[in-house]
């Protein structure tokens, strides 16, 4: 799967957003400390709704390869 297109922090599982005094706060919850939503670790394990966007892309990627 190409997950270039997707793998940030935003779209992990662990990823956390927390609003604190009229600011947000971006956590890896697995890793224990702040974040950027378009940063990129090794550890990335997609939200299901990412993962399942990714298959979509990938079959509309071979529906084109073999037309």
């Amino acid at each position: 799967m190409d997950t270039d297109r997707f793998h940030v922090c935003a779209t992990c599982v662990n990823f956390l957003a927390v609003k604190k005094e009229n600011r947000m706060f971006y956590f890896c919850d697995r890793l224990g400390y702040e974040t950027k939503p378009n940063y990129k670790f090794n550890c990335w394990t997609p939200k299901e709704h990412v993962k399942n966007l990714m298959r979509k892309r990938m079959e509309e990627d071979i529906d084109e390869e073999s037309s």
